[in-house]
Formats: C-alpha cells, structure tokens, sequence
C-alpha cells in the first residue's frame, strides 16, 4: 500500500561498505566511494560517502520501529542498520522521498474520498477550524466550502449545539446520535475524536439529514394521539367487547387465567385473586366483572389498606343523615350500595379491621345491611372480588382474619403468577407501556436496542408489572432523541446480567441420570405450585396427564 510508509526492514538501502578496523580502512579503501562507507574509530562509528569528511552516526537494529528510528534522521543523514551485524543503512534522502511519495498518494485517496461521498463530512483543527467541508455538508447545511474552509465553526453554529466541538473538547465518541445543529435542522451524527500520539488535534463528523424523517414522524404521533384519543371516547360510549383488552401477555400462565375468568360467565361466585403486589390484581378483577356483568353494571374498587378503622363502616355501609358529628346533613350512600347490579372489588382485604370482617361476613351471608344510624335494613346487590398480595391462611392461623370469612370469599381462587415466572410477557408489555408514554409525553420512540432488551429480560422485577411500568415511563422520560439507551436503565437493571446457567455440583453423575434428577424437580415444582392438582400440573407442563403418571412411575416419585 503506498499511502502508507513500509517498515524498517523494507525501507533500508544494501548497498555500502563497512569495516571495524578503522586502520584497515586507510590502507585498502578509496576514500572517494560513491557509496556509504561506515567503519569504527575505537567504540565511535562514523560514515562517509564520496569525498565528504567523516561523521559520526549510529546503528540501529533492525526490528526498531520506523517512528524511534526518523528522529534521529535530524541528525544524521545515514543511519546504520544491524540484525547480527550490518545488513543496510537508511539515509534522509530516501527518507524524505519515501514519505513525500506516500503522502502525494494518501492526499490523492482522501480528496477523492471526499468529493465521491454523499454525506456530509466535516473536520476541525485542535483551533476549533473547519479543515474538511464536503459537498454533503454544503447541501445540509447550505454554507459553501469557501465560505467556511479556515474559519472557526463556531462562527457558523451555536457552541452548545455542536457535537464535534464536545467530542474535540472531552474526547467523546458519538454512534448514530440524534442531533440539532440547529433549530431547523435535524441530523443522524457520528462523531470522533482525531487523535496523534495520544493528543487530540482535531475531531470529524459524519452526519445524515434526517429533518424530514423527524417532521413525518411528529405528525404520525400527534396523528396517532388523536385517534388514540377518539378512541378513548368511543370506549367510553362503547366498551371494549373484550373483557381482557387490558391484561398484555401470552404466555401460558396467563392464557390459563383468561380462560379460567371466561367460565365464571353467568355466575355471581366470590372470586379469591391471590398475588404479589404489582402483578395487576385489579386488572384481573376488572375482567371478572366484564366477563358476567351487563357493560351499564358498576364496578366500586375499595382499598381496604388505605380507609382508617374509624371512617370503614360508614364508607362500606354509608350513613343516615345526623348519623353522628360532622356527618353530611344528606347522608351518604356507601360502597355496597354504588355497587348495586354490579361488582364490588375488595383490594388488599387482608388488610380489613377484624371488626368490620365480621360485619362484611355478615352481608355476604344475609345479602342485607343497616347504613351507619339507619334502623331500615337495605338489599344487597352485589357480586365480590377479592384480592390481596398477603397469605391469608398464615393470617387466619395467627388469629388477624377471620375463618369464617375467608372460607366465604376463597370461592374460586386465581392466584397471578409474578413477571419472572412469565417473563416471556415483558415485551408486550414493554412494548404496551412504550405506545402508553411516547402519547403522553409526546416522544417518539422508533429504537431500542438490544441490550435494553435483553436487560429487561434478565431482570427479577421484584416489583412486578407495576416496576416494569415504571421502568419504561422512566427510559421514555429521558429518550429525547426518540432512541432508548442502556445508560438510562435504572441502577438495578444497570448491574451485570445474572448467569442463566445454574450452579452445576463438581461431582457430577451420568448425563441420563442428572437429567432425570433435573426433569423430577420440575414436575415437583409444577405439583407444589398446582397444590398437589395432578391435572392443573400436566397442564402447566404442557403434556397430558397420562404422560405425566408415566413419569412419576418412572422417576419413583410417589403418588398422593
């Protein structure tokens, strides 16, 4: 390649005369030889060519790179070279031939680089001066070469607007960056620092007009955002005629929930929802009561952890009017009543008063109440929902729920699996939650990259849905450029990603044989979590439950 120089070994001349006896020289050779004659006086070696006086010089080895060797070029104009002995010499001349020669070229392959590229390509000095400006750069930015080529680009550009002037500055690299050079200007910009002999001398920026792409793609959103509001409306008038329009995932868990809600249709069975906290109970409950309610049917939601024991009777039951100081002088109707014809949600129930559990047992049981102060006992109307993130069995055990109405509410029970055990619904939700932001921030999202992904994917999400939720409200939040990026993950989902592969014993059996322990253990999980449902369990596990019999005769797992 001759726009770069050679190295040492293919640069020296081999063509010269050398002595180590100074003395034998005098004798034997001409002193006018046309080629270099190198010999040593003593421990001093000295060069002489023609009828030049002799000069002292040195020696190099051979393998010194060319860049310890030119320096000393300043001095001598011929530098011994030795690999066990003398083997050539370097001299200026060819030197400085060699480099002009491959500069010419390398100039040659730049500048036609630059006139043939389309993109806009600009260079400044460590002076902050333009040195390169394309004819992509001229049509971006519409300033001619001439009229910025030498000029410092900050008379062109506002300082805080240019990267390459950052990247100059600090030395940082930019990929496929979204960047505003100026108000009216979008550009797709890669930028990198130039550096030589670990000195920054300069930085170059590649940048794509992307201006029109951004404009589109703001109109499609606020296009977007209203038929997304339309269509809110139109809900609102007309409801979705799928009861599980809001519950995101596909995985097998949750089909099974879906399907097991779609059979409580025509029923007004009490339904037990079981989950840890984030896992979207409520959204759960919601589809219940879609499922077997008429759509003019209310739902009353009431958190049973955040009304005071003192204000639960008269917010479940309401109250007469006068029925006790500060009261409404009208009364108020209660929860159970605006539940009338519909649902009516208990959310955290193990959290209710033990006193009012048993007031609640008792309008299930009686389906009639007194409001708080009324002497006129009142219809109950209403289906229940309960939820709660607690173990209501340890509670009953400890003496802070009551039996009775735990076994009236754990009808039919739904117990929500967390995010990590259907991990595979993360990006659907991701993808939901992403549309949900972008709208109401108005931030375009069009990239997000792979280790974004794959970090959501490998992450516990001890706060399940909800975390998830907020996750990405988060990374929309500080996407400003429309492109999600690692750096904006919160610190957990930052860490390095958890090992997949599972901690493996060092006295390792036949490979059968661990496979066979390994396949035991996850058809005793899939029981436990099934609560010993042979059936339920093969489900889960995907095969029929003869298959699964034939395993546990197979593995000597015992039958109960």
């Amino acid at each position: 390649m001759k726009h770069k120089l050679p190295s040492l070994e293919n640069l020296i001349e081999r063509t010269f005369t050398y002595s180590e006896d100074w003395e034998h020289w005098l004798r034997n050779i001409s002193s006018n030889s046309p080629v270099p004659v190198f010999t040593r006086k003593q421990d001093e070696l000295l060069v002489s060519v023609g009828f030049s006086p002799w000069e002292p010089t040195i020696s190099v080895a051979l393998g010194t790179p060319l860049h310890e060797v030119v320096p000393h070029l300043r001095d001598h104009a011929y530098i011994l070279v030795e690999d066990s002995g003398p083997v050539g010499f370097l001299s200026r001349a060819h030197m400085l031939e060699t480099v002009f020669s491959a500069y010419e070229y390398l100039e040659a392959y730049f500048e036609t680089m630059i006139q043939t590229m389309d993109s806009s390509i600009s260079i400044i000095d460590e002076q902050a001066n333009v040195v390169v400006w394309t004819d992509g750069a001229e049509q971006i930015f519409s300033i001619k070469a001439h009229e910025v080529m030498g000029k410092p680009i900050t008379d062109f550009f506002p300082m805080e607007m240019l990267q390459t002037l950052k990247s100059l500055k600090t030395g940082e690299s930019v990929y496929r960056h979204q960047h505003q050079p100026r108000e009216d200007l979008f550009v797709l910009i890669n930028t990198n620092p130039i550096r030589l002999h670990d000195r920054i001398i300069g930085a170059v920026a590649a940048e794509t007009d992307i201006t029109s792409q951004v404009r589109l793609n703001q109109e499609l959103l606020n296009a977007t955002k209203k038929v997304h509001h339309l269509q809110q409306e139109m809900s609102k008038l007309s409801p979705s005629p799928d009861p599980f329009h809001a519950i995101k995932g596909t995985s097998l868990a949750i089909k099974r929930i879906k399907g097991m809600i779609q059979k409580l249709h025509s029923t007004q069975a009490t339904v037990l929802i079981l989950g840890e906290s984030g896992v979207g109970k409520e959204l759960f409950a919601k589809a219940i009561h879609d499922v077997r309610e008429g759509s003019d049917a209310p739902f009353v939601a009431i958190n049973c952890g955040a009304i005071t024991p003192t204000l639960f009777e008269s917010e479940l039951f309401g109250y007469e009017k006068g029925a006790f100081s500060g009261a409404d002088q009208k009364g108020k109707k209660g929860l159970i009543e605006s539940a009338r014809g519909g649902t009516l949600f208990l959310d955290e129930v193990g959290e209710m008063p033990l006193e009012m559990q048993v007031k609640l047992l008792r309008v299930l049981q009686e389906r009639k109440y007194y409001p708080v102060g009324g002497t006129k006992q009142i219809d109950a109307d209403f289906r229940v929902v309960a939820a709660t993130n607690k173990d209501l069995e340890s509670l009953v055990r400890e003496g802070k729920f009551r039996e009775d109405l735990y076994y009236r509410l754990n009808v039919v029970t739904l117990k929500i699996p967390p995010l990590r055990e259907r991990i595979e619904d993360t990006i659907e939700l991701t993808h939901a939650f992403l549309y949900e932001f972008s709208l109401r921030y108005n931030r375009p999202v069009h990239m997000i990259s792979q280790n974004v992904m794959q970090s959501l994917l490998q992450h516990e999400w001890p706060g399940n849905v909800r975390e998830l939720r907020n996750t990405i409200e988060r990374l929309v939040v500080f996407a400003t450029d429309g492109v999600i990026k690692e750096e904006d993950l919160p610190y957990p989902l930052q860490a390095k990603p958890k090992s997949t592969l599972p901690h493996l014993r060092d006295d390792l059996a036949s490979l059968q044989h661990e496979l066979e322990e390994h396949e035991k253990r996850v058809i005793l999980h899939a029981i436990e979590l099934e609560k010993g449902n042979k059936l339920a369990a093969a489900k889960r596990l995907g095969i029929s439950r003869a298959t699964l019999y034939n395993k546990l005769n197979k593995l000597n797992i015992p039958v109960t």
